[in-house]
């Protein structure tokens, strides 16, 4: 057994079935051995995809995704993909290869420091130096990359380390101790009764939800919590999907791009439980104005985030579900339904109503019409622009159904490699990738990679012929004076369909719509809609 076979085994052994990435000399002998196993290696078209997939792959099968790219220029173009999942606390093992021991530092053909350049959005890396230290470090690797505030781990293996003879081969179980790692997972119960004390007094109660939640699979416990007390709860864009967006308790998305009445929500509560989230400039933009005058809760499973942007009256450090879970073996029943009834009646006085162009698409409704034909369990992966802000107000998202995007990062070109490695994780779930025409040329390559391996995605792209969030904001802060916005060149979606031999549907209007979406979603395999939308088009209220 050599090292990469030591590789291949402890990969199997932590029941790893999918690996995403991209070949090159100082990753061959591992590849070569996943070749000898039923591991399905996926080559995408360039590695920045790799970290895409696999991060779709983790967040819907909740299992570590696993990526592998060569050295050099292959593992600096996987730097977007984990810096996009360390953004969004998305738990991937990143598997690079490095020139042979004893030239690292020499600056020989395709020599990178990766994890160098990884260290600011890693959550730990391994330059592997003995092939023998192998199980032990891929299976600290995973333990570390799926507990407490999960996230990407690097594994740097030289060549000759992949090649070096394994003399004896022990394979890992259980937690592996690390001294310095010890994640806080149950919350401590005299946090978690001075809570429930707070909430039982609390008459403007409102849970705000972050992506933590899905992270933990605390979905089941929140909502049997939030029933039973009653309490209203608003979500960060990671948190989108906590609750059914038509749950009694669910007043919509906070934030600067956000529904007003979740913000008026979250000005008028008097307690404020936020979870799993960091409290960051996208949801709360002016933290000690939003927060002045009101009990914050903050729980995370980091405790490096309680505190960072706004110091809460409580802290509670732990694991969402376990102190969901904790939450209901307590008493609470607190006393706030006039709170519930304000919030019902604001929200049928601040229904939103929008107008755009009968000429074109209205890409809200659009949205609307799109998420509730797609199944119960459907995932809708939004890319990142205008698409994204259309998509995280208007779609419906039922218990079961999944959606996801790159929130932290905002990272362009993410919606299509997701949205594939979503299929590979669980290949009976329909995945729709909703993109603009610019997040759209970022990844069409990987057309090609879905087509190879049989993920059928179906993908929307939202033609305006603009960068179109940039251009709003352009609109809006440089009175139209537009630069480095407008999208020339594009390709005939049309051709392109053929040339990789993909059904294509257009809708150029909301003329006859509803069967153009029936007949997208229901035909076999990767398909296209284009979707013809206003190029001045804005997510800010007119």
């Amino acid at each position: 057994m050599n090292g990469a076979d030591a590789m291949v085994q402890c990969l199997l052994h932590e029941g790893v079935d999918t690996i995403f990435g991209y070949s090159g000399v100082a990753i061959d002998p591992f590849w070569n051995s996943i070749g000898q196993t039923d591991i399905r290696s996926v080559l995408v078209r360039t590695e920045q995809n790799a970290g895409h997939a696999a991060s779709g792959y983790a967040r819907t099968s909740g299992k570590p995704g696993v990526c592998a790219v060569t050295s050099g220029p292959g593992a600096v173009n996987l730097l977007t993909g984990i810096a996009t999942a360390f953004a969004d606390s998305i738990p991937l093992i990143c598997i690079t290869g490095q020139v042979v021991s004893d030239q690292i530092g020499s600056d020989v053909f395709q020599e990178a420091d990766v994890t160098g350049a990884a260290e600011s959005f890693v959550k730990y890396s391994y330059l592997v130096r003995n092939a023998k230290d192998i199980p032990r470090i891929i299976h600290e690797a995973f333990y570390i990359a799926n507990t407490g505030r999960r996230g990407p781990v690097l594994i740097d293996v030289p060549f000759d380390v992949q090649e070096q003879t394994v003399s004896k081969f022990e394979l890992f179980e259980g937690d592996p101790k690390l001294r310095t790692y010890k994640p806080t997972i149950r919350g401590n119960m005299a946090q978690v009764k001075k809570v429930i004390k707070v909430l039982q007094k609390a008459k403007r109660p409102l849970i705000c939800c972050g992506g933590g939640i899905h992270l933990s699979r605390a979905e089941k416990a929140l909502k049997e919590f939030v029933e039973r007390e009653n309490i209203p709860v608003v979500s960060t864009m990671m948190g989108l999907g906590v609750l059914p967006t038509d749950h009694s308790m669910y007043f919509g998305m906070v934030g600067n791009n956000g529904h007003a009445l979740a913000n008026r929500a979250m000005n008028e509560s008097d307690t404020l439980l936020m979870v799993g989230a960091r409290v960051a400039d996208r949801a709360v933009s002016s933290p000690d104005l939003t927060l002045e005058g009101k009990v914050l809760i903050h729980m995370d499973v980091d405790p490096a985030e309680i505190g960072k942007n706004v110091g809460p009256t409580i802290p509670i450090v732990g694991d969402a579900r376990h102190i969901f879970e904790d939450f209901l073996a307590e008493e609470c029943h607190g006393e706030h339904s006039a709170w519930v009834d304000t919030l019902n009646k604001y929200r049928e006085d601040m229904k939103e109503e929008r107008h755009s162009s009968p000429d074109f698409v209205n890409p809200q409704a659009f949205v609307r019409m799109l998420s509730k034909a797609m199944p119960d369990n459907g995932i809708y992966v939004a890319d990142v622009g205008q698409n994204q802000l259309f998509s995280c107000r208007n779609a419906v998202i039922r218990e079961g159904g999944l959606f996801m995007t790159s929130g932290g990062m905002g990272t362009m070109g993410y919606s299509m490699p997701a949205a594939m490695g979503a299929v590979a994780a669980d290949p009976d779930r329909l995945a729709v990738a909703v993109c603009g025409d610019g997040s759209f040329q970022m990844s069409m390559m990987e057309l090609a990679t879905m087509n190879q391996y049989d993920y059928p995605v179906k993908i929307v792209v939202f033609r305006n012929n603009y960068l179109g969030l940039v251009r709003e904001h352009q609109h809006f802060a440089y009175a139209d004076d537009y630069n480095m916005v407008k999208l020339g060149g594009e390709p005939d979606l049309k051709l392109l369909s053929e040339a990789y031999h993909l059904k294509y549907f257009r809708a150029e209007n909301m003329d006859g719509l509803s069967e153009t979406l029936d007949g997208f979603l229901h035909t076999e395999g990767t398909a296209i809609l284009e979707v013809m939308i206003d190029p001045m088009e804005t997510v800010v209220m007119k």
